[in-house]
């Protein structure tokens, strides 16, 4: 039988680490929460969660040292996955409230307000998956993932010219308009949605995450 793979939830503040230990722990990680940069950059996953403001976050994560751990796993092919404002701050730049703020640049692109009837968009929602994507394997279509967030990435804009290189996999969902659900890029991986508040099949996702380590 082999190990279980060690996983670190990056505690740098911001996030209900707790869920995600729990959810990772259900589906056989060995999880630790801790902001301490041996621990995290010799984890097999790296788990960066997300909650509030994407200035905030920021803020909290480069005062953990978060933005170098993740630059520096990411430069050596070791996987990250973040979730909700952790998906957010990989992209380029954040405007919240008129506020420009810079994010991780691991992305092209700018986090805005989510244009909807009713925001924040909080509930459960469908998903829109390449059918090549690894995250989603196994989970049927019709499956509604748990999402709470007012702003989102609504464009894509990594473009990748090299044929030896997979392209990312981007899934989309929609709430008043079409934006950024998840990603598949590499050793990184995103959600907008939270896995581990999205019953059997955001477990799903996490095995499939896992699996990839």
């Amino acid at each position: 039988m082999s190990a279980a793979k060690k996983v670190v939830v990056l505690d740098y503040g911001f996030g209900n680490v707790r869920s995600a230990e729990r959810a990772l722990a259900r589906v056989g990680a060995d999880v630790e929460i801790t902001r301490d940069f041996d621990a995290a950059m010799n984890a097999e996953g790296l788990l960066v969660p997300g909650v509030g403001a994407f200035s905030a976050c920021m803020d909290g994560l480069r005062r953990a040292r978060g933005e170098w751990i993740i630059g520096r796993r990411l430069s050596g092919g070791r996987p990250v996955m973040g979730i909700c404002v952790g998906m957010q701050i990989l992209f380029s730049r954040g405007i919240e409230h008129g506020v420009e703020t810079e994010g991780l640049d691991e992305w092209p692109g700018t986090v805005g307000p989510l244009k909807a009837p009713v925001v924040p968009h909080m509930g459960w929602n469908t998903v829109d998956a390449p059918a090549d994507s690894t995250l989603f394997a196994g989970i049927d279509p019709d499956s509604r993932f748990y999402f709470v967030h007012s702003y989102a990435a609504h464009d894509w804009d990594l473009e990748v010219t090299n044929p030896a290189i997979r392209a990312p996999r981007v899934t989309w969902a929609t709430h008043g308009e079409r934006f950024v659900a998840a990603v598949e890029n590499s050793a990184l991986t995103a959600t907008q949605f939270h896995p581990e508040k999205s019953g059997d099949a955001g477990a799903q996702l996490l095995t499939n995450w896992i699996g990839t380590l």
